[in-house]
C-alpha cells in the first residue's frame, strides 16, 4: 500500500484502488485475467482494507465470454470502470476508436499507474484547479491497447473538503497510423442496482433550466446538445437520486460535465438491474482524427456523492465551482450593483440618453453601468454590422473612450456587450472573408436572428476578433463585458479542414471561444466577465473558468424567474447567476408585478437592473435606494454564503429559500407566494442550515428564535404574513405575485 498519499489508497498485490476524504470512497480494480477496470463501490467513506475481493461479483450467464473455459468472463456482466465496445459488451461504451483498417474492436490493458499530489492542469480546458497541492490528489491509470500503440489515461482527482470526484480521459497515439476517435466520454461508472430516479434540466429560451424529475427504466434515457452550445434545452448535468431523496434526505449521485459544446448524459439500465450512468462530448456529429504523436484530451467530469438530499449535492457543486472553478481577479469579490440598458431602449438610443441613465444609476446607488448591443457598426437593429466591432460615430460621437470617461466622472464602472462569434453579411469582415463562416460548400446555409456563425475552429478567425475587441478596450477603459452569443451551429462544416475531420469542428469551434477568453484575460485580468447566450444557452461549468457569473435568462420577469433561479441552483452558485430587476409590463410575459417582488428574486444571484430608471416615480426611486443599500449591506452573504432550497416552484404556489453565512451568525429567507389565497390557513415555513444553539434576531424586530426552534417549528404566518395582524374583512389585502424576506441575525451577548 502507497503511504505517501492520505487519500490515495493502493493495495498493490490486488490493484485495488481507494480513493477516499472521510466523506466519500470510490473503489476499482485491475480484473487479473485480461488487466481491464472493474468498478466496485462509489459512495459513502469506506474503511480502507487490505483487500476488497468480496465486491466482486461472477455468475454464469448465457453470455459471450472472452476466455475459453471461463464462462463468468463476459464483460457484459461486470461493473466496469470505461467500457468498450463489442468485446462481450453490448452496452453504450464509454469510448469507440475506429482503426485504419474499418474495426471498432480495441482492448486497453493496465499498464501502470502514477499518483500526484495536487491536480494537474488540462491544457486548453477548463477545469477544477487547486492553489495548493494539499487540495487534492490524482490518481494517473495508464492502459496500453494490445492492438495498437494507442494509450488511455485515466485520471481521478479526490478533493480534501468537497464530496466530488474529478475524472477526464486522455488518448494518446504513439505508432505511426491514424485512428478515428467516435467517442470519448469522459466519465463511465455502473452502479449495482437501478433503484434510482432521474433528476436533470431542460428548457427552451425564456425558460431555462427547469427542474424535471422522472422514473427510469430498462433501456437508455438520456439528456443531450447538438447544437454547438450546451443550449437552452438540456444543461449538462444529471443526477440519480433515490425515490425516497429530497431536498434534505437520501441519497444522491450528480454529474456535471465542464465542456460548452455538444455533450450527452446517458442512463442505461441493463436486464440485470445494473444502471451505467456516462458523460462527456455527445458522440452524434464527433469524430476526431487521432494522428500519429498527437493526443486528445476530454473534457473534465465532476461526479458527487451527497448523502442528505438535493441539497447536499447543491452544496458541494456550489462550494467546488466557486472556489475552485471560477478564478481570477472577480472570483472571491462581491459583485457590483449593475444597470444595463437593454430593456431600457433595445437599439434606439444616443450618448445623451445613456448617460441619463447612468447618471440616474449613480444616484440611486448603482455601481456600474452596461451599455448592452448597438453600439457598433451600423446597428440599429438585429439585422446588421456584427463582426464590425467599431463605435457607431452617430450614436456615440466620442466613440466607446469618450463615453467611457463621461460615465466614470459620475463615479460609476463602465460595461459594455459584444457578440464575438457571429457575423453579419452587410459587414466589412464578411466582404473581405465570406469563407470565415460555417458553412457547405454549394449547400444552404440557414441564418438565426440574422446572423451566421464565424468559424472559430480556425486560429486566424479568433485572432481577427481578438484584434477587433483589443482596439477596444486597450484604451476604451472598460470594466466588464458581456459576451452573448445569439444562436446554434447548424451547418457544422470549416472550408479550413479536410473531409475526414468535419466530425472535429464542434469540439474545435469551442476549443476557439476558450481561447479568445484566455487572450482577453490574460491581457485585462481586471475586467468582470459575464457570459450569455440568448440567455442560458451556455450556462455551463465551462463558461464559469472565464466568467465567474452569467446571465441565467433573457426572461426577467419575476414569477418566471423562480423556476429559472431555483433549477439553475442545483448546480451553480448565486455567485455566478445574473439576476435583474426589469420594468413592468414584463416584456416577456407582460406580467404586472411589484417592484419589491421583483427585487427580492433578484437578491438572489449577483444583483443587477435593466429598465429605464430615468421613468421611475420618486417614490420608486427612493425605494430603490433603500434596496440597494439593503443589498450592499448583506452582498457578502448573498453571494458567498449557503445557499439553501426550501419550497419549489415547480411543485407548489409558494417558492422558498435560504442563504446562510459561512458561520451560521446570519441568514436572509426568501419567500414568494404567486397567487393569493382567500381565509388563508395558519402557514408555517422549516429552515435549514442554521446553527441549533444560536438565537436569532427576526427583522431587528424584537422576536427572537433559536436555531433549533426554526428548524423544527419554523416561521410562523398566515393572515398576518404582510406583518401586521389583519382580518378577512380587510380591505387590504394581499396580492398575487407578493413576497418577504426575513433576516437573521445571531445575537451575541
Amino acid at each position: 500500500m502507497n503511504d505517501n498519499f492520505q487519500m490515495i489508497k493502493v493495495n498493490d498485490l490486488t490493484k485495488e484502488f481507494h480513493l477516499t476524504n472521510g466523506k466519500i470512497s470510490y473503489l476499482f480494480r485491475v480484473i487479473q485475467n485480461n488487466g481491464q477496470l472493474e468498478h466496485l463501490y462509489f459512495g459513502k467513506s469506506m474503511r480502507h482494507r487490505d483487500h476488497f475481493d468480496y465486491l466482486t461479483e461472477r455468475e454464469v450467464r448465457p453470455s459471450n465470454n472472452q476466455f475459453e473455459g471461463d464462462h463468468t468472463s463476459s464483460m457484459e456482466h461486470i461493473k466496469q470502470e470505461y467500457p468498450t465496445f463489442g468485446a462481450t459488451d453490448f452496452r453504450h461504451p464509454a469510448q469507440q476508436i475506429r482503426y485504419p483498417k474499418g474495426d471498432r474492436i480495441t482492448d486497453f490493458r493496465y499498464e501502470q499507474h502514477k499518483s500526484y499530489h495536487g491536480k494537474p492542469a488540462l491544457t486548453g480546458l477548463p477545469a477544477t484547479y487547486v492553489e495548493d497541492s494539499t487540495e487534492a490528489e490524482t490518481l494517473e491509470i495508464i492502459l496500453q491497447d494490445t492492438y495498437s500503440e494507442l494509450k488511455l489515461h485515466l485520471f481521478y482527482t479526490v478533493f480534501a473538503d468537497y464530496s466530488a470526484i474529478a475524472r477526464s480521459a486522455k488518448y494518446v497515439n504513439h505508432g505511426a497510423e491514424t485512428f478515428s476517435l467516435e467517442a470519448a466520454m469522459s466519465a463511465s461508472i455502473d452502479f449495482p442496482d437501478k433503484n434510482f430516479e432521474l433528476v436533470h434540466l431542460n428548457g427552451a429560451w425564456a425558460r431555462e433550466n427547469q427542474m424535471e424529475r422522472t422514473p427510469i427504466i430498462t433501456g437508455t434515457q438520456s439528456v443531450s446538445s447538438a447544437r454547438g452550445a450546451s443550449s437552452h434545452v438540456h444543461n449538462p448535468f444529471m443526477a440519480l437520486v433515490r425515490p425516497d431523496t429530497t431536498e434534505h434526505h437520501g441519497e444522491v449521485y450528480g454529474f456535471s460535465l465542464i465542456y460548452s459544446g455538444n455533450f450527452l448524459a446517458q442512463v442505461e439500465i441493463d436486464t440485470y438491474q445494473v444502471t451505467r450512468a456516462m458523460i462527456g462530448i455527445n458522440p452524434f456529429e464527433f469524430s476526431w482524427q487521432l494522428k500519429p504523436q498527437e493526443v486528445f484530451q476530454t473534457p473534465e467530469a465532476v461526479m458527487v456523492y451527497a448523502e442528505h438530499g438535493l441539497n447536499d449535492m447543491s452544496q458541494t457543486f456550489h462550494n467546488l465551482y466557486r472556489k475552485r472553478l471560477a478564478r481570477g481577479e472577480w472570483r472571491d469579490k462581491e459583485r457590483p450593483i449593475l444597470v444595463n440598458n437593454w430593456e431600457a431602449t433595445y437599439f434606439d438610443f444616443n450618448e445623451e440618453k445613456i448617460l441619463d441613465i447612468a447618471k440616474t444609476g449613480a444616484e440611486l446607488g448603482m455601481e456600474l453601468f452596461v451599455l448592452d448591443d448597438g453600439w457598433f457598426g451600423e446597428r440599429h437593429d438585429d439585422t446588421s454590422s456584427l463582426g464590425d466591432w467599431f463605435e457607431n460615430r452617430d450614436k456615440l460621437p466620442d466613440g466607446i473612450k469618450g463615453l467611457s470617461t463621461k460615465v466614470k466622472q459620475l463615479n460609476i464602472k463602465f460595461g459594455l456587450w459584444f457578440e464575438p462569434e457571429m457575423i453579419c453579411k452587410d459587414t466589412k469582415l464578411f466582404q473581405e472573408h465570406p469563407d470565415w463562416i460555417m458553412q457547405v460548400p454549394g449547400k444552404s446555409v440557414s441564418h438565426g436572428r440574422n446572423q451566421f456563425v464565424l468559424d472559430f475552429s480556425r486560429q486566424e478567425v479568433v485572432d481577427h476578433i481578438f484584434e477587433q475587441m483589443d482596439a477596444i478596450l486597450v484604451d476604451g477603459n472598460v470594466d466588464y463585458i458581456k459576451w452573448d452569443m445569439n444562436r446554434y451551429i447548424s451547418e457544422a462544416y470549416s472550408l479550413a479542414l479536410p473531409a475526414e475531420q468535419q466530425g472535429e469542428v464542434y469540439h474545435r469551434y469551442i476549443l476557439g471561444v476558450y481561447r479568445l477568453y484566455e487572450r482577453l484575460i490574460e491581457k485585462y485580468p481586471h475586467i468582470l466577465f459575464e457570459s450569455c447566450a440568448g440567455g442560458g444557452a451556455r450556462f455551463d461549468p465551462g463558461m464559469l473558468y472565464y466568467a465567474p457569473q452569467a446571465w441565467a435568462s433573457d426572461d426577467t420577469d419575476a414569477v418566471e424567474r423562480l423556476k429559472i433561479q431555483y433549477g439553475t441552483s442545483l448546480v451553480y452558485p448565486l455567485s455566478s447567476m445574473g439576476s435583474h430587476v426589469s420594468a413592468v409590463p414584463n416584456h416577456q410575459v407582460g406580467r404586472m408585478t411589484s417592484l419589491e417582488m421583483r427585487t427580492n428574486v433578484a437578491y438572489f444571484g449577483t444583483f443587477g437592473y435593466e429598465l429605464d430608471i430615468t421613468l421611475l416615480s420618486d417614490e420608486e426611486k427612493e425605494q430603490v435606494k433603500r434596496d440597494i443599500v439593503f443589498f450592499k449591506k448583506h452582498r457578502k452573504l448573498f453571494q458567498q454564503g449557503q445557499f439553501i432550497r426550501l419550497s419549489s416552484p415547480f411543485t407548489s404556489n409558494e417558492t422558498a429559500w435560504m442563504v446562510v453565512s459561512e458561520d451560521q451568525s446570519e441568514a436572509i429567507v426568501g419567500y414568494y407566494e404567486v397567487l393569493a389565497k382567500p381565509n388563508r390557513p395558519y402557514e408555517r415555513l422549516v429552515l435549514k442550515g442554521l446553527a441549533e444553539d444560536k438565537l436569532y434576531r427576526i427583522n431587528d424586530s424584537d422576536v427572537s428564535r433559536f436555531g433549533d426552534d426554526l428548524m423544527q417549528i419554523g416561521l410562523l404566518f398566515g393572515e398576518n404574513f404582510i406583518g401586521k395582524a389583519s382580518e378577512y374583512w380587510a380591505k387590504e389585502k394581499i396580492k398575487d405575485f407578493n413576497s418577504k424576506l426575513f433576516h437573521l441575525k445571531a445575537i451575541t451577548e
